[in-house]
């Protein structure tokens, strides 16, 4: 078994980004159309904050630094936005898929899937 670790591959993060972004944002729209899916719109809203901020983020060059701001967002105590059902459930959200991006830049894995539905 080889352990040779991959190298950080800065266009593929910002590209898994933004396909990650855009998708946040069509799931915001589909979710906005029904009244029961408020959880859902506020998981997609909190993806699309973060990765708002993220996305074209010089950061993102070295996974160091990408993690370091991702840390940072995470010590923070609060996250607004504008439009949201529930501000805990968004607080929540934000928190969790901030730890999945810093789990995903540690491990290096996972920006290759550009698929929609994750």
């Amino acid at each position: 078994m080889s352990d040779i670790k991959k190298e950080w591959n800065a266009n593929l993060v910002r590209k898994w980004l933004l396909s990650r972004f855009e998708a946040a944002q069509a799931e915001q729209v589909r979710a906005m159309n029904h009244r029961d899916r408020e959880d859902d719109y506020d998981a997609a809203a909190a993806e699309e904050w973060v990765l708002q901020i993220v996305k074209t983020n010089v950061a993102t060059d070295h996974p160091d630094s990408f993690a370091r701001l991702l840390n940072d967002l995470l010590d923070k105590n609060d996250y607004r936005s504008v439009g949201i059902y529930d501000d805990r459930r968004f607080d929540r959200a934000v928190r969790r898929y901030l730890r999945k991006l810093i789990k995903m830049t540690k491990a290096n894995a996972g920006f290759e899937n550009l698929s929609r539905f994750q």
